[in-house]
């Protein structure tokens, strides 16, 4: 096709300018610059007769990734599978524990690491950040001491919900009953399965020592009442408790005793508390009787108590108090002695103490059973009135054998 002329470019006339004289000026124009000699000259722009110019398509964007792009979201898939079965294997899968369970003794004063130390060492936590990871999730409480019981099938994660939240946890509970004997409270704690014996082949002396007393004689410096231990404690921990606890009331009781009393020491109203121990389970009666036994100490009077008399005869007693065991001496036959005994014959409970340090008011020098089954007692100011009462109990004894058994 055959090029076409250039366009003949067209000047537009200038705009005159009014300067307010009313006269025009012509615009003044700018020289141009002058024409560089080696540059070339411009091509002109070509037409095309079959119409408008047409703009040329941009290539799509090649696709990038290829194959990889599948592998790599399976392989991230496959981690987060992976991942999650390590935390179920790791938290949530059954532990085997023996079928009797697994216990974790938590000391006083430990916290929650020397319970991961245990766990770890016992082989039943694998992975520490994890575990410690999930127990902050729980808002754990303080770590109550105490033996904690897993029960077979726990996860470890059932492990750290039962700590953080102080639960699972056993004790071992031990009554001593009112009036026992020191030897028995030794028979019962040695066939405590819960407990560890120490004391196996230690007398009673060696006991006294190990408490601290200066007294060698252990009878009712030990409190009965009930208490509650961890497995696995000691018997000796045991009977710290009981001692411990006995001389706290003691001190408690003399301090706060009535005045006049005859005791030359808190150690002979534990003797006597013993004794009004030993002779009535009325605790409505135990400050009557104790008053009964100091106004005969008072008067220069025998106590004249069966209880003690049974007690220094130790194991020569068959259960029946015969009138040749109440004439036959032994240092606790208040028949034969005078004043108190050496020891106490019993373990007093905290009423009896009180009782024997606050005793009651009144004029009353002997008493008996009342023979007809309520545990209480006739009391009498003097011996005529003290035989009418003796009758009269033989005359229920009687009649309650005589009576058919319902």
């Amino acid at each position: 096709m055959p090029e076409l002329p250039p366009k003949k470019t067209t000047r537009r006339p200038s705009a005159k300018k009014n300067t307010g004289t009313g006269a025009a000026t012509p615009r003044q124009r700018k020289p141009a610059a002058p024409k560089d000699p080696d540059a070339k000259p411009r091509a002109p722009r070509v037409r095309s007769a079959a119409g408008p110019a047409t703009r040329r398509k941009r290539p799509a964007p090649k696709k990038t990734g290829g194959p990889f792009l599948p592998l790599m979201a399976g392989l991230f898939l496959s981690l987060v599978l992976a991942t999650l079965l390590w935390v179920w294997m790791g938290l949530f899968s059954a532990l085997d524990l023996p079928k009797e369970g697994y216990r974790l003794r938590v000391e006083r004063g430990s916290g929650y690491q020397a319970a991961f130390d245990r766990l770890e060492q016992d082989g039943w936590l694998r992975n520490r950040v994890l575990a410690k990871a999930y127990f902050r999730t729980l808002s754990p409480r303080t770590l109550k001491m105490g033996v904690y019981q897993f029960q077979p099938g726990i996860s470890l994660a059932g492990m750290l919900r039962q700590l953080a939240q102080g639960e699972g946890q056993i004790v071992t509970r031990i009554t001593v009953i009112e009036g026992t004997t020191f030897a028995k409270l030794r028979e019962q704690l040695a066939a405590n399965p819960e407990l560890t014996q120490t004391l196996k082949g230690q007398s009673d002396s060696q006991i006294m020592s190990l408490m601290g007393s200066a007294v060698t004689n252990p009878e009712g410096l030990f409190a009965p009442d009930t208490y509650v231990f961890m497995p696995g404690d000691s018997d000796e921990l045991v009977l710290r408790k009981l001692y411990d606890q006995q001389q706290a009331v003691l001190r408690k009781a003399w301090a706060q005793r009535s005045p006049g009393l005859p005791y030359r020491s808190p150690y002979e109203a534990l003797i006597m508390a013993s004794i009004v121990e030993k002779e009535t389970g009325n605790a409505s009666e135990r400050p009557q009787i104790a008053g009964l036994f100091i106004r005969r100490l008072q008067q220069g009077m025998r106590l004249q108590t069966d209880p003690t008399v049974i007690y220094g005869m130790g194991a020569a007693y068959a259960g029946n108090l015969r009138k040749v065991d109440l004439m036959t001496p032994t240092p606790y036959n208040t028949y034969r002695i005078n004043g108190l005994p050496p020891t106490p014959i019993a373990l007093p409970g905290k009423a009896a103490i009180e009782a024997a340090l606050n005793p009651a008011p009144g004029d009353s020098l002997y008493f008996v059973a009342r023979g007809d089954g309520s545990g209480t007692h006739i009391f009498s100011p003097d011996l005529k009135t003290h035989n009418e009462a003796v009758r009269a109990y033989l005359e229920n004894s009687r009649r309650r054998q005589a009576s058919p058994s319902p």
